[in-house]
């Protein structure tokens, strides 16, 4: 039995492309108004480091944020499923670029 050494394997993130990052925030851009949008699609998660958010802050502060009535209300689409309104979400983007 002989030893056979194994090739090294680059880590996943090595082989996406650095403009998958712009492609994801330009995907909520792309968004109609209409649409809903889920928290893991909003909010930065530690889980998926590699994914941008278009909100700067984790999901606690998210739900701290709806609870003190300085974000929006969610919409519960099903018993298990919560999303927000995409033109709330940019309406309240927008009212914090301006402040």
């Amino acid at each position: 039995m002989s030893y056979k050494p194994r090739a090294h394997k680059a880590p996943i993130t090595a082989t996406i492309p650095a403009a998958k990052s712009a492609i994801q925030l330009s995907v909520f851009d792309a968004l109609p108004d209409s649409a809903f949008i889920r928290e893991s699609q909003l909010v930065q998660s530690p889980k998926r480091p590699d994914h941008p958010a278009p909100l700067p802050f984790s999901a606690p502060t998210l739900w701290r944020k709806v609870k003190a009535g300085t974000f929006p209300k969610p919409v519960k689409l099903s018993e298990r499923v919560t999303c927000w309104k995409v033109s709330e979400v940019r309406a309240w983007m927008m009212a914090q670029a301006v402040a």
